[in-house]
């Protein structure tokens, strides 16, 4: 069975309600119509009822909740809710109950957040600021946290590397230029993010162009300075760092370049230095090592909220909606 076989019938275990907020979007109703055939997990669609039958053709989305935002019974409590959690910013109860109805979005969060339903999937019509807004507005980030960030779970066929040639990538996604301590922030939920979701122990490597002092460059000091503030930290994490790639994942160039590293040849989770090097990375392995790449995953918000690329398919709103079915 392989990676997201595994992980759709994990949540299929977990009978989780994941709401799809993009109702007017074909793919988000054909993932929805997947979801719901597979029983991967209960569903939650934001539109008029009369747009999505009219939408979902051929498709069976009879056993999906649909929330219309003009007639929801819930819609006064949530606005009350929605209001207090912003009175700081301004926000009335009129404007929260406007936005409620107008932005799927934010209807779609307060659901999360108030237990109606246990993750959101969104991003196929909507940018990624667009999706994060209001998820760090109304659900926020998970306490200990200090940042959000994003990863990839990597599937590399025919791969003894990682953890059975599974690995996660971070960040390739949101954080542009990471200072050292937001690195060491990404490693540590990097870290627990690989363990929910491959059930297996995190090695954890900072990469950079150098290997244990190898090269000199500020660069090279971030990465090093991350390494000593994730270990303090969290100092039964298994993490080390600054590795070069190849030092990182490849047993006998560890040896060589780090010999006392408890990380270096085994690492199965890489945590790259910037945004460019992590986006680079995870599609060079993508295009080149015909990989399978599930993300990008966002960590870091109380609650899962993932946010999807807007070329994505039917089949990856289904993947992505089981992999926030079991991180919730």
């Amino acid at each position: 069975m392989d990676f997201l076989e595994i992980i759709k019938a994990r949540a299929k275990a977990a009978n989780r309600t994941i709401v799809l907020p993009e109702s007017e979007d074909p793919r988000t109703l054909k993932a929805a119509d997947a979801l719901l055939k597979e029983g991967i997990a209960k569903i939650i669609l934001i539109g008029k009822p009369q747009d999505i039958k009219a939408n979902s053709a051929g498709l069976d989305l009879s056993e999906a909740e649909v929330v219309d935002p003009a007639n929801y019974s819930q819609s006064g409590r949530l606005s009350e809710i929605f209001a207090e959690l912003r009175k700081s910013k301004g926000m009335t109860q009129e404007s929260a109950a406007k936005l409620l109805k107008n932005d799927p979005l934010y209807l779609g969060c307060m659901l999360v957040k108030e237990g109606l339903a246990d993750g959101m999937v969104a991003g196929a019509v909507n940018s990624t600021a667009n999706v994060l807004r209001p998820s760090l507005q109304i659900l926020r980030t998970a306490p200990g946290i200090k940042l959000v960030s994003s990863f990839f779970i990597m599937v590399v066929p025919d791969c003894d590397m990682g953890e059975n040639g599974i690995f996660l990538f971070s960040d390739c996604g949101l954080a542009q230029n990471p200072t050292a301590e937001e690195l060491a922030a990404i490693a540590q939920s990097s870290a627990d993010s690989f363990k929910k979701l491959v059930n297996a122990d995190p090695k954890v490597a900072m990469l950079s162009h150098s290997s244990k002092g190898s090269a000199r460059h500020p660069d090279v000091d971030k990465v090093v300075e991350a390494v000593r503030i994730a270990k303090e930290a969290a100092p039964n994490l298994m993490l080390d760092g600054e590795l070069q790639l190849d030092a990182a994942i490849v047993q006998a160039i560890g040896k060589q370049k780090a010999p006392d590293s408890p990380v270096a040849g085994s690492a199965n989770v890489l945590i790259f230095p910037d945004l460019d090097s992590g986006n680079i990375g995870y599609k060079l392995v993508e295009r080149l090592a015909k990989a399978k790449a599930y993300g990008p995953i966002t960590q870091g918000i109380s609650r899962p909220v993932n946010d999807l690329s807007r070329g994505c398919s039917a089949e990856d709103i289904v993947g992505v909606s089981a992999i926030t079915a079991v991180l919730a």
